[in-house]
């Protein structure tokens, strides 16, 4: 398994309405940068991945889990950007925000830390282990 993190402004798509998309879940589509696409691409099914508040929260809100893999945006003419799809697992315990990540050294590497404007981001097994720690502190 492997895991990501999915950034979203609460504005356009909070972690209100990844919850309330159900099982069923939804695509991630608009992202139109190549890097972001790439990764979507080496998604598997049931890949986890925590949901990111961007813009004025700033902080990891919840947990999602790939339930299809990457496929046509259904809101791009183009053809060129593709997206999976997902489903929210549970929210944190607590959230945790931007300013705790960037001040955790285990953390200094994350791709959160490094690349903060990817939208869809890889998270290694140690850092997603302790983010889940941090959310249940």
């Amino acid at each position: 398994m492997a895991y990501w993190l999915f950034k979203s402004e609460p504005n356009t798509w909070s972690w209100d309405d990844q919850v309330a998309a159900g099982k069923t879940g939804t695509e991630w589509d608009g992202v139109r940068n190549y890097l972001a696409r790439n990764q979507m691409r080496e998604m598997k099914r049931g890949d986890k991945g925590f949901f990111y508040h961007s813009v004025d929260a700033k902080e990891i809100v919840g947990i999602v889990k790939v339930i299809k893999t990457v496929h046509p945006d259904s809101k791009d003419d183009s053809g060129t950007w593709e997206c999976v799809d997902i489903a929210a697992v549970e929210p944190l315990k607590r959230p945790v925000s931007l300013a705790e990540v960037k001040a955790t050294p285990e953390l200094a590497e994350m791709a959160l830390v490094k690349n903060m404007r990817l939208s869809v981001q890889p998270v290694t097994e140690a850092e997603w282990k302790t983010v889940i720690a941090m959310s249940k502190s």
